[in-house]
C-alpha cells in the first residue's frame, strides 16, 4: 500500500436554502478512490458495505438515485459525508461539517479490507 492521503480540504460546500429548491450546496470538494487493479462498480460497493456495515458507521441510502448514494454518519469523529460507487471509483463527497478524519479512517479501513492499492485524487469545485 502506497503512502496514506491527507484528505486535506480547501473548500468545504456551502449550504444554501431556497424556497422554491430546497436545500443546495455552493462548491464540492470530491475525492476519488481508484483501485490500481480494475474492478466492476458492484464488487466496490460489496466492498464498501462490507466496511460500512461494521460498528464505526451509520449509513443509508435515502436517495432515489439510479446508484447508490449513501449519507454516512462515522461515529468515532463525528463526520458526516456523502460516499458513492460511480465509474470504478468510490468517491467521498465532503459536506459542509467534515473533516478530514473522518475521510481518512474510511480510506483506511476500506484499505486494510481490500488487496488493492488506491490512487486517490481530489476535485474541488467552487
Amino acid at each position: 500500500m502506497t503512502e496514506d492521503p491527507s484528505f486535506a480540504i480547501p473548500r468545504h460546500p456551502e449550504r444554501r436554502y431556497s424556497r422554491h429548491a430546497g436545500l443546495e450546496y455552493e462548491g464540492t470538494t470530491v475525492f476519488s478512490l481508484s483501485p490500481t487493479a480494475e474492478r466492476e462498480n458492484g464488487t466496490l460497493d460489496d466492498l464498501l458495505k462490507s466496511v460500512l456495515d461494521g460498528d464505526a458507521y451509520i449509513y443509508g441510502d435515502w436517495f432515489d438515485l439510479p446508484m447508490a448514494l449513501y449519507l454516512v454518519h462515522d461515529t468515532g469523529t463525528g463526520d458526516v459525508f456523502r460516499v458513492s460507487v460511480r465509474d470504478g471509483a468510490i468517491e467521498f463527497h465532503v459536506l459542509p461539517g467534515t473533516d478530514p478524519e473522518g475521510l481518512r479512517a474510511l480510506y483506511g479501513r476500506l484499505a486494510e479490507r481490500s488487496d488493492d492499492d488506491w490512487v486517490v485524487d481530489r476535485q474541488t469545485d467552487v
